[in-house]
């Protein structure tokens, strides 16, 4: 991975890849350049066999506070439509590797769309949510109102969408939005700890089971079924399942190598 990036830090700690948004002067403001470096570092970890947990956070005061409003606040409808300007967050959603948020600060907007497009959330007790797009004459674009729908259900949903109003990580740990709320000072430890404990698992298990998962978001429960148990069947053609029941029964610790 040897592109510069200029408004993130990449890094590599054994099976866990770092992504730390890297604009703290404007509380990671999210701009087109980002959301494309965010994306290329994403690509690239999940090529790399060795990595196997990615780790999103931000510098400074806030994960994110929202999109960078300079860059759009003259564009038009046709502009967008010809950049196809959601074409980067949607290759996002596609990322297999189980991808960790460690928020805190703000999480606004786009912020919160990036967060949500996380499969975990690990979340500062001082951390603030929000879609504030509705005061500026606009609404999420990058899967925010479909997301957080999904997570929270209509009535609240709706009610934080057109308010635009703020809650608190308590608030989003109650309604499911954050798997666990930490203290600021051990929440990038908090996260390493659980990183590191999903990257000793068998990563094609992993792999299939956060596919599964998402599949079950949007199918009937016949069809996620089906999924599920083509997905369990695959995973017996593994040299992981083959490893793992072994070492279960040599009552041993698995090694698992992604095969």
């Amino acid at each position: 991975m040897d592109k510069v990036y200029e408004h993130i830090e990449v890094t590599i700690d054994g099976q866990l890849g770092f992504i730390t948004l890297n604009r703290p002067q404007v509380l990671n403001a999210l701009n087109r350049q980002m959301v494309s470096e965010i994306l290329f570092a994403m690509e690239c970890f999940e090529r790399d066999e060795h990595i196997r947990v990615i780790i999103l956070s931000g510098k400074g005061r806030a994960f994110a506070a929202g999109a960078d409003i300079a860059e759009m606040a003259n564009d038009h409808a046709v502009d967008f439509e010809i950049r196809n300007q959601f074409k980067d967050w949607d290759r996002l959603a596609m990322i297999k590797k189980p991808i960790i948020a460690a928020v805190h600060g703000f999480v606004l907007g786009g912020g919160f769309e990036l967060a949500l497009c996380c499969d975990l959330l690990l979340a500062a007790e001082d951390t603030e949510f929000g879609f504030p797009e509705v005061n500026l004459g606009v609404m999420p674009g990058a899967g925010g109102t479909q997301r957080l729908t999904k997570l929270v259900g209509k009535t609240k949903a709706m009610e934080w969408l057109l308010t635009g109003e703020r809650f608190s990580a308590q608030d989003a740990y109650q309604f499911e939005i954050v798997n666990r709320l930490v203290e600021q000072e051990v929440l990038m430890e908090e996260t390493i700890k659980l990183a590191k404990q999903m990257a000793e698992k068998a990563p094609l298990a992993v792999r299939l089971i956060k596919e599964s998962v998402l599949k079950a978001i949007d199918s009937p429960i016949n069809e996620g079924m089906h999924f599920e148990r083509k997905n369990f069947y695959l995973l017996f053609a593994s040299e992981d399942q083959k490893e793992g029941m072994k070492a279960f029964q040599e009552k041993r610790k698995p090694n698992f190598k992604g095969k």
